[in-house]
């Protein structure tokens, strides 16, 4: 007899999954048994997600949206609700990674970043609170990045990763006395087409930032691959990571340490 599924019965909302970790996450927790409900920007590859999960007999559904509006927030959690009747796992995923310098930093661009990377989790983290205080259960995990405790790119980027682990914490000591967890991946250098683009000095800001912290000087593992931060999600959805709560968990192949 096949063990049971680990996310058998749970419904999960994805931010910023159409490629890359966001992606994968969504593929594995349909894998598990979980009903996901999927978040992008763009309509056609967030289509190709949801209609590949459902090909393997999976459960989902895309929502165009983006992190940046209150009112697509409030769409997504409606639409999760309507099509599956619960929400149990968040996944903050969605975010933009850049290099620009801070004495490159203008205050567009400054705003633009904070509000995806840090006002995208705080807008979903508290439209999941009103489906999951009510009922005293719920899973929140963030994902954040090895920035958040080395801040070797962008200088906004760098500032919105360790703020959302500071957020983590807050959000965590907020519902310490409930059924609720919140806790964050922090991811290390992975092959996602964001990964790709930086080391060839494509994202905003080029690769002068890299230069100047001498990243690659303190990379000597493998690069992760993206299932290995969806398997870290993974951990903390399911009730293996139960007694864990306010954390940050590395996931760097040691090359951060």
């Amino acid at each position: 007899m096949m063990e049971k599924r680990m996310l058998e019965g749970k419904t999960a909302v994805i931010t910023g999954a159409s490629y890359g970790m966001g992606r994968t996450m969504a593929e594995l927790f349909a894998e598990e048994g979980a009903s996901v409900v999927l978040t992008a920007r763009g309509q056609e590859k967030l289509n190709q997600v949801v209609e590949g999960i459902r090909a393997n007999g999976g459960k989902a559904v895309g929502v165009v949206a983006d992190v940046c509006s209150t009112e697509d927030t409030k769409r997504v959690f409606e639409t999760a609700l309507r099509e599956f009747g619960d929400v149990d796992i968040l996944i903050n995923n969605a975010g933009i990674g850049e290099q620009k310098m801070i004495d490159e930093t203008d205050d567009d661009w400054m705003l633009y970043v904070m509000n995806t990377n840090l006002g995208g989790p705080m807008r979903y983290i508290r439209e999941a609170l009103k489906i999951f205080l009510p009922k005293n259960d719920g899973v929140i995990i963030n994902v954040s990045s090895v920035n958040g405790t080395r801040p070797f790119c962008g200088a906004t980027y760098t500032s919105t990763k360790g703020a959302l682990n500071t957020l983590t914490k807050n959000v965590a000591m907020r519902l310490i006395d409930t059924n609720i967890r919140c806790n964050a991946v922090a991811p290390g250098a992975t092959k996602t087409p964001a990964h790709e683009a930086n080391k060839k000095g494509e994202q905003p800001g080029g690769a002068k930032m890299l230069e100047y912290s001498k990243h690659y000087v303190y990379f000597p593992g493998p690069e992760c691959e993206c299932v290995d931060q969806a398997y870290a999600c993974l951990y903390l959805a399911s009730k293996m990571g139960r007694a864990v709560r306010g954390q940050v968990i590395q996931v760097c192949n040691g090359a951060f340490l």
